[in-house]
C-alpha cells in the first residue's frame, strides 16, 4: 500500500514552529493548490478552483520552514496524508494534514536568495537533496520556463498544469 502526495502551491500563512524540550521541533503552515478554470467543448465555464492543505514538516525540515518559508512562498511539497482526530467541546472533529518528507522552494532565485539548492528532505536534517531523474527541478532558471521536468514516462498524459 502506498501513502504519497505531490502537491504544487503558494504557501499561506508564515508557518507556526514550536520547540520542545527536547530540542526537536514542528512547524505546521498551509498550503494553497489551485486548479486553472476552463471551458468545456460545449461552452461551459468550469471555474478556478482553490484548495487549502494542513502541512506538517519535523526534524531538519523545521529550521528551513523557520529560515525560508513565508506566506507567499511557492513550494514542492511531497509526503503523506495522516488524519488524526481530537475532541472539543464534547465534538469528535478529524483533520487531514500533510506529513511532509521533502520540501523544494520554487519560484525566482530572488525569492530565497540565501538558499543555493532549494531542496530538502526531512530524513537528512536540513541538507539539500540531490536531484535524480525522477525529482522535479525548482523554477529558479532564468530561462523563463513555467513548471517543471519530470522523468521520461511514455505512459503518462501531458497535463494542462497550472504551474
Amino acid at each position: 500500500m502506498i501513502n504519497k502526495v505531490i502537491l504544487v502551491g503558494n504557501v499561506g500563512k508564515d508557518p507556526d514552529v514550536r520547540y520542545f524540550d527536547n530540542n526537536e521541533g514542528v512547524a505546521n503552515f498551509t498550503l494553497a493548490t489551485t486548479e486553472r478554470g476552463f471551458t468545456t467543448r460545449d461552452g461551459r465555464q468550469i471555474p478556478e478552483r482553490t484548495d487549502w492543505h494542513n502541512v506538517t514538516v519535523r526534524r531538519g525540515l523545521v529550521k528551513v520552514a523557520e529560515s525560508y518559508i513565508k506566506k507567499g512562498t511557492q513550494l514542492y511539497v511531497e509526503g503523506k496524508l495522516r488524519t488524526r482526530s481530537y475532541e472539543q467541546d464534547g465534538v469528535t472533529k478529524y483533520v487531514t494534514e500533510v506529513i511532509a518528507d521533502t520540501v523544494k522552494l520554487l519560484g525566482r532565485k530572488s525569492d530565497n536568495p540565501a538558499v543555493d539548492d532549494n531542496s530538502y528532505s526531512g530524513n537528512s536534517g536540513a541538507q539539500p537533496t540531490p536531484d535524480s531523474g525522477q525529482s522535479m527541478a525548482p523554477q529558479n532558471q532564468s530561462s523563463g520556463n513555467e513548471g517543471f521536468s519530470a522523468g521520461d514516462d511514455s505512459n503518462e498524459q501531458e497535463d494542462d498544469l497550472p504551474f
